[in-house]
C-alpha cells in the first residue's frame, strides 16, 4: 500500500531527523555559550535532578509512546484466519485483540491496562527520592542491598529489556514507513536512529526531555486532528451518528466473535477482557525493568515526581485511547465504501497483523495527507522513545558496567567520555 513516494519517506526521515538533531546540538552549544552551563556527568545522565512536573508528565508519555501505541491500539489480530507460525506464536504483539477486532472495547482494554503501570510507579519514583535521592540506576540500589549476583542478574534483564523495545521501536517505524513510501526497511531502520544519536551524545538527557515535549505536543496535535476529521469534517463519516451506524452495518456484516451482538459498539468482550488481563500483568515488567522510567524519578525534583507519573500516566491513556477509537473503529466503518483503499475487498489479515488500519484509514479519509500525517506521527513516537532507552542503555553501561566493575574511581570526565561512547555504540 505506498500511496506515497520513496522520496518523501527519505525526506521526513532525514528531515525530521536533522531538524531535531541539529536543534538540540544547536541549544547546547547556545546554553553552554550564553548561559554559562557546563558538561557535566551528573547533567549528562540526570540532568541535574531539577526537572519539573510538566516536562516529567510528557517525558513519560513520550518514553511510554512506541509504533505498537500507535498501531497495533488501532489493528489487532485479524478474525479472518491466516497461517500461524511459531514467530508468530511466541511474538504475541502482532495478534493482540483490538479497535479493528473487538471494537471499543479493545481502546479501552489497551489504553487502561497500560496506564495501570506508570500510576503505580509513582510510588517507586516517590521512594527513590525519599531514600536514595543521589542514585543514578535503579541498579546502583540493587547493588548496595543485595550485592553483585543479584545486581548481574537485573542487570542482564534491564538491558534485555532495553533492546528488546529498541528493536520493536525501530522495525515498527521502519515497517510503517516501507509500507506507507515503498522505502527499505533496511534503510529506514538505519536512518531513523542517527539523528537520535546525534543530539543524545551532544545533549545528554535533557536534550531527550526537551525533545520529547515538542514530539508529545506534535503527537496531541496529529491525533486531535484525526478525531476532528472523523467525528466532525470527513464525508466519509463526519460525526458520530454516522459512526454509529456505519458500525452497526459492519457488525452486522462481520459480526465480533465474543461480544455482545458481535457489536463493534460494547463494552462486553470477551476476547477484549481476556486481552485486558494480559496487558496488565505483562506491562509490569516492560515498565518496572526498564531503566527509562527509573531516570524520569531520578531527574525529577523532589516535588515533581508524583504529579509528574500521575499526569503523564493519565495523559497517555489518551492516545491509544483516543487513536484507536477514531482511525481504529474508521478502518472497520470504511470498508464498503469506495473510498477504502482495498474495496472492495476488506483490508488483508496480512496488514491487520502488521497494524495497518491506521494508515489505511487515515489513506481512506485524507489520501496522501492523511500518510504523510500517519508517517509524522510514527516517526515522533519512534524517535522520542528510542532516545529514551538509549540514554537509559548508556546510564546502565556507565554506572553499573564501567564504574562498578571496572573503574570505580572513575571521574566526571571518564564518565563523560564513556557515556558518548555507550550512546554511540
Amino acid at each position: 500500500m505506498a500511496v506515497l513516494t520513496q522520496a518523501v519517506g527519505y525526506v521526513i526521515v532525514i528531515g525530521f531527523g536533522v531538524f531535531f538533531s541539529g536543534g538540540m546540538i544547536l541549544l547546547s552549544l547556545f546554553e553552554r555559550k550564553y548561559l554559562g552551563q557546563t558538561e557535566t556527568s551528573e547533567s549528562f545522565s540526570t540532568a541535574n535532578r531539577a526537572l519539573k512536573s510538566g516536562i516529567i508528565a510528557s517525558s513519560i508519555v513520550s518514553a511510554w509512546t512506541w509504533a505498537a501505541t500507535l498501531l497495533q491500539s488501532s489493528s489487532g489480530r485479524s478474525r479472518r484466519r491466516f497461517p500461524d507460525s511459531a514467530l508468530t506464536d511466541i511474538l504475541c504483539l502482532p495478534r493482540l485483540p483490538v479497535a479493528y477486532d473487538y471494537g471499543v472495547a479493545g481502546p479501552f482494554w489497551y489504553a487502561s491496562g497500560a496506564t495501570i503501570q506508570v500510576l503505580l510507579f509513582t510510588i517507586l519514583a516517590i521512594e527513590i527520592k525519599k531514600k536514595a535521592p543521589n542514585c543514578h540506576t535503579f541498579l546502583e540500589i540493587i547493588y548496595l542491598r543485595y550485592g553483585s549476583a543479584t545486581h548481574l542478574v537485573f542487570l542482564f534483564f534491564a538491558l534485555l529489556t532495553n533492546m528488546v523495545v529498541t528493536a520493536m521501536l525501530l522495525l515498527g517505524g521502519a515497517g510503517v514507513v516501507s509500507t506507507l513510501t515503498g522505502m527499505s526497511v533496511e534503510a529506514a531502520s538505519f536512518l531513523i536512529p542517527i539523528g537520535v544519536i546525534a543530539y543524545v551524545t551532544f545533549g545528554g538527557l535533557k536534550a531527550t526531555f526537551i525533545t520529547d515535549y515538542i514530539h508529545t505536543a506534535v503527537l496531541f496535535i496529529i491525533i486531535m486532528f484525526f478525531g476532528f476529521v472523523v467525528y466532525a469534517a470527513s464525508p466519509l463519516i463526519g460525526s458520530p451518528s454516522n459512526m454509529f451506524d456505519l458500525l452497526t452495518d459492519a457488525a452486522a456484516k462481520n459480526p465480533i466473535d465474543g461480544n455482545a451482538g458481535g457489536s463493534f459498539l460494547t463494552l462486553s468482550s470477551t476476547q477484549a477482557l481476556i486481552f485486558g488481563i494480559i496487558n496488565i500483568v505483562g506491562n509490569f515488567g516492560t515498565v518496572f525493568v526498564d531503566q527509562a522510567y527509573f531516570q524520569r524519578a531520578i531527574a525529577a525534583s523532589p516535588t515533581s515526581a508524583l504529579p509528574g507519573y500521575l499526569i503523564g500516566g493519565l495523559c497517555w491513556f489518551a492516545i491509544p485511547f483516543f487513536l484507536a477509537s477514531t482511525l481504529g473503529l474508521a478502518c472497520a466503518a470504511l470498508e464498503s465504501n469506495p473510498a477504502f483503499p482495498y474495496y472492495p475487498s476488506r483490508i488483508s489479515a496480512a496488514d491487520v497483523s502488521a497494524g495497518l488500519t491506521a494508515p489505511t484509514a487515515a489513506t481512506a479519509l485524507l489520501g496522501s495527507n492523511g500518510a504523510v500525517a500517519i508517517l509524522i506521527l510514527v516517526f515522533m513516537a519512534v524517535t522520542s522513545a528510542a532516545s529514551a532507552e538509549l540514554i537509559a542503555v548508556s546510564s546502565l553501561f556507565t554506572y553499573d558496567v564501567y564504574k562498578t566493575y571496572f573503574k570505580p574511581a572513575a571521574s566526571g570526565a571518564d564518565l563523560i567520555r564513556f557515556s558518548h561512547i555507550a550512546v554511540v555504540s
